[in-house]
């Protein structure tokens, strides 16, 4: 009698389900804190420049904490960064229960990294901490499988975050049914976002470290990395450019929304439901798409795609059509998002991982810190859709440049691909 096949994949090891069980809490949270945390802060009095405002300020702070902990995370390990981040979250969701202070909320934000993201399908790939999670992914993976394994986290953030964004429908229930005031039936979300965080604690605890403390005799390591510099500084520049463009129209998108169609909490949240479930099934298949074309070329034709969708987006003259074409616009910009990962890590040095990840990233923080200011002021007093055609006209520019400075770097399994190709012959 033939053994059955084994149902879980042998890279899936005991520290990468740790792993994946505390991002997962964390795409459940922000599956809903996206949706409804612009939505709430207009409920308190705020509008679109104030939304600008706070989302700049909160991604600058994001931003300094992410340099900190990337250029950290290499010299005393990936692992006590992960356990400090929720607490961080779980405070930050407290205070937005207890106080409507610009500034208190503007530090909530930023330190807690609540609702900051691209809008659907994304939501756990963000905040300071993840330079740490995406080497600490990375170590406990094969170069053959590194692909596949950010495919399946990013395929487990779509799971998550699908069942949180069906959670934004709650302050609709709470003010219908239970007669809740308008601001006092998103403050249970916000009570959740902190138990989440406890789960994303507990869960961090158990995984092991992978980079070991240098000893006394050992030289010290250099903070700044050396031998991936240059591959970071195309990462860099190219990740300047795409953070302008989402930051012209990523954290609005529900604002939109709600603006534009006058939809509620629970319609916006079941449209992010539809594209976190809808971009699991890229994220499988993105792998394969890799093997055929090479990364880069998938990663560019993908987001080319997504591109043509978000031009079209603030054209929709319906609610129905406009969730079309944002769905789809999702499905295929979400695709590249684990090979874009798992690439930065497969032609980066190991040892220098989370300094690339934190490093090659800040820029793109710091530009989406920038363009939120605008971006609002426009949206209150110029043009619903003129933000998101800027956006998509930096995130074209992204895509060429992305192509132009990375079409001859291959990550280390397509060089041995191409190695065994040539030897055959």
């Amino acid at each position: 009698m033939k053994a059955s096949a084994p149902t879980i994949p042998v890279w899936f090891t005991s520290d990468l389900r740790w792993i994946t069980a505390s991002r997962a809490a964390r795409s459940l949270s922000q599956g809903y804190l996206i949706v409804v945390l612009p939505l709430y802060l207009l409920q308190i009095g705020f509008n679109g420049v104030s939304l600008g405002e706070l989302f700049t300020i909160g991604a600058f702070i994001s931003a300094l904490l992410t340099v900190s902990v990337s250029l950290a995370a290499d010299q005393i390990g990936r692992k006590p960064f992960l356990i400090i981040f929720p607490v961080f979250t779980a405070l930050g969701a407290i205070a937005l229960i207890f106080s409507t202070n610009f500034w208190i909320i503007v530090a909530a934000c930023a330190l807690g990294t609540l609702g900051r993201g691209g809008g659907a399908g994304g939501a756990g790939s963000g905040g300071p901490f993840y330079p740490a999670q995406q080497a600490l992914i990375a170590d406990h993976s094969s170069a053959g499988d590194r692909n596949a394994v950010f495919a399946a986290f990013s395929f487990t953030d779509s799971i998550a975050s699908t069942t949180g964004a069906l959670l934004a429908g709650i302050p609709d229930l709470l003010t219908t049914r239970l007669a809740f005031a308008p601001a006092d039936s998103y403050r249970p979300l916000f009570a959740l976002t902190s138990v989440l965080a406890a789960v994303m604690l507990v869960s961090i605890l158990p995984v092991r470290e992978t980079v070991k403390r240098r000893s006394k005799s050992e030289p010290r390591r250099a903070y700044l990395p050396t031998k991936s510099r240059n591959v970071i500084g195309r990462l860099a520049f190219t990740n300047l450019v795409n953070g302008v463009g989402v930051g012209f129209f990523g954290p609005f998108v529900s604002y939109w929304f709600y603006r534009r169609f006058g939809a509620s909490p629970g319609t916006i949240g079941l449209l992010f439901a539809a594209v976190n479930l809808g971009a699991a099934i890229p994220y499988l298949l993105a792998p394969g798409l890799a093997r055929k074309l090479g990364v880069v070329k998938a990663v560019v034709g993908v987001r080319l795609v997504g591109v043509a969708l978000l031009a079209l987006l603030p054209l929709m003259p319906s609610f129905l059509l406009a969730a079309t074409v944002y769905f789809l616009r999702m499905a295929f910009q979400r695709a590249s998002i684990p090979l874009r990962q798992s690439y930065s890590m497969g032609v980066v040095s190991k040892e220098e991982r989370s300094a690339a990840a934190g490093l090659s990233n800040l820029p793109s923080q710091v530009s989406a810190s920038i363009s939120p200011l605008p971006a609002g002021y426009i949206f209150q007093n110029i043009s619903l859709e003129l933000p998101f055609e800027i956006g998509a006209a930096f995130q074209l520019l992204n895509a060429l440049l992305f192509f132009s400075l990375f079409r001859q770097i291959r990550p280390p399994e397509e060089s041995r691909t191409t190695e065994r190709t040539a030897a055959a012959h």
